[in-house]
């Protein structure tokens, strides 16, 4: 017994299943659905932001080091570990003692208690 109503409804049937494989979601206008309570995912972090946070670490580091060892040996340890290749002369100048350094150092020496 051929219906043409049915027919009708096995072809929406199978546009909704063919529609569910490729993912699409159904929503009810009007309605709250999944897309409106999606997460927004917070945006990119800027590059100069990043570089930034790197910059800042290293000049931590490098006045914990030189609060804990002495401008000295901290100094020493820098000529010995020159060398000729070009990884070592990056190093070498970045770990240099610059005045903020050197300033980061001396707090981190009197908040320690350190002798200075």
């Amino acid at each position: 017994m051929y219906d043409p109503q049915y027919e009708e409804f096995r072809g929406r049937l199978d546009r909704l299943e063919r529609m569910h494989r490729k993912g699409y979601g159904f929503e009810a206008p009007g309605t709250l659905g999944r897309s409106y309570s999606r997460r927004r995912l917070p945006g990119r972090i800027p590059l100069w932001r990043s570089l930034g946070t790197i910059a800042l670490a290293v000049v931590v580091v490098k006045a914990l080091i030189l609060a804990q060892v002495g401008q000295i040996n901290y100094t020493q340890r820098l000529e010995r570990a020159a060398g000729d290749s070009v990884v070592q002369q990056v190093s070498i100048y970045i770990m240099q003692i610059d005045p903020i350094t050197e300033w980061m150092a001396g707090e981190i020496r009197r908040l320690a208690g350190l002798p200075g």
